[in-house]
């Protein structure tokens, strides 16, 4: 058989750095097309001098002068900029790994789907800002999309598409966060080094952050909605400390399927690069005996707004869930640079909402104008942040 062709935006992530891990223990011949970063030189030729990419590509142009001195006589090509990453995610690979992380991973990760591979989606922002136009896309080009996210891909496993009407609800468990059991007062003083020390999972800052104001469960929200086909009011969250179960199918019969397993992000990865059969590596198992008790409990919605506003977002549509996920990227920044509180952080972002919501300015275009429409959104909703953050800054 021919090698497999990948491709991995964001390999020097820790997405990437697993989604590569893993692959070293697949039973295929894989063909590396390219690997690409942000600004991560020394790793990123690093994996390029393992793996033989054909291209290596960095995002920073600044940088293409070192990462052609670290691939001298290597034989790989070294290139740079955000057009040489978007022309590396289409060029038709078979399968490819979107972890590239903020609203920069949309364009890509649509040309990708343009091209017709299997997509291990680990981008929120793609499904997030343009979720229905990207599934339509893939679909078009007879590709699939197949979430890393370790909630939207347990759901994954346990989803019969040709049940879907059979489908009650989703129910995407959360941990909590490092808040969980904090008082309002307390959490409104609470410092950045306390929101990023997740209980359970070891993440960057800024996702550290949305699990500790529960808005990566908004957003994982939408995301499900999207990939599932789901409505808001099938779609809920509760709480469940030990991040065990990953996330859960209720079905019309009574029955709920849920998936389980320790928490490491190489499991959902695993499955995406195998589906529908499973791949053999050194996974840590689930001593349920060890684990000694799963609890749950509902989220409380006065400390975390950030869900009734995710759900908000969802029923307006595209547009607004675009305009959140931007205000909230400004409000979190401002968070970690120690010029907001962390409650003001949903309060930033409601008020985004409420002004753009009132201008008429949430609206999305067509499937094909999907970069252009999410862009303009994004562009407008930071803009807005940043005046009503700079009213937050004054009142502070």
């Amino acid at each position: 058989m021919a090698p497999r062709t990948v491709v991995v935006l964001g390999s020097t992530g820790s997405v990437g750095v697993n989604t590569l891990d893993l692959m070293s223990h697949a039973k295929e011949e894989v063909r590396l097309l390219a690997l690409t970063a942000g600004r991560n030189v020394e790793l990123l030729s690093a994996q390029a001098l393992h793996w033989h990419p054909d291209v290596a590509i960095i995002e920073d142009e600044s940088a293409l002068p070192e990462l052609r001195d670290r691939l001298a006589g290597s034989g790989v090509e070294a290139a740079a900029g955000r057009d040489a990453i978007i022309a590396a995610a289409g060029q038709g690979a078979d399968w490819v790994m979107s972890a590239i992380v903020g609203v920069a991973g949309l364009a890509p990760t649509l040309a990708a789907a343009k091209s017709g591979a299997v997509i291990g989606l680990a981008n929120k922002e793609s499904l997030v800002c343009a979720g229905p136009a990207l599934l339509a896309i893939s679909r078009a080009a007879g590709g699939q999309v197949i979430p890393v996210d370790s909630e939207h891909s347990a759901i994954f496993q346990v989803f019969a598409p040709e049940d879907r009407a059979r489908v009650k609800r989703l129910i995407l468990t959360a941990s909590g966060g490092p808040f969980r059991q904090w008082s309002v007062e307390a959490m409104g003083a609470a410092t950045c080094e306390q929101a990023v020390a997740h209980p359970n999972w070891s993440m960057g800052a800024k996702i550290s952050v949305d699990s500790a104001t529960m808005m990566n469960k908004g957003l994982e929200m939408i995301e499900a909605a999207y990939l599932f086909g789901m409505v808001s009011d099938q779609i809920d969250v509760i709480v469940h400390p030990q991040s065990v179960i990953h996330s859960l199918v209720e079905y019309a019969d009574g029955s709920t399927l849920a998936q389980l397993g320790p928490p490491d992000m190489r499991t959902p990865i695993a499955c995406a690069w195998s589906w529908p059969r499973r791949m053999s590596w050194p996974a840590p198992g689930l001593d349920l005996a060890a684990v000694g008790q799963l609890t749950f409990e509902a989220p409380d919605s006065e400390r975390f707004p950030a869900l009734k506003i995710a759900r908000f977002a969802l029923e307006a549509g595209a547009g607004a869930s675009a305009a959140m996920n931007a205000a909230n990227e400004v409000a979190v920044h401002a968070f970690l640079d120690r010029r907001l509180g962390f409650l003001d952080i949903a309060a930033v972002v409601s008020h985004t909402l409420d002004q753009l919501n009132d201008r008429g300015e949430l609206a999305t275009g067509t499937d094909d104008e999907a970069v252009e429409w999410a862009m303009a959104i994004d562009a407008s909703a930071r803009r807005i942040a940043a005046q009503v953050l700079s009213r937050f800054e004054r009142m502070g």
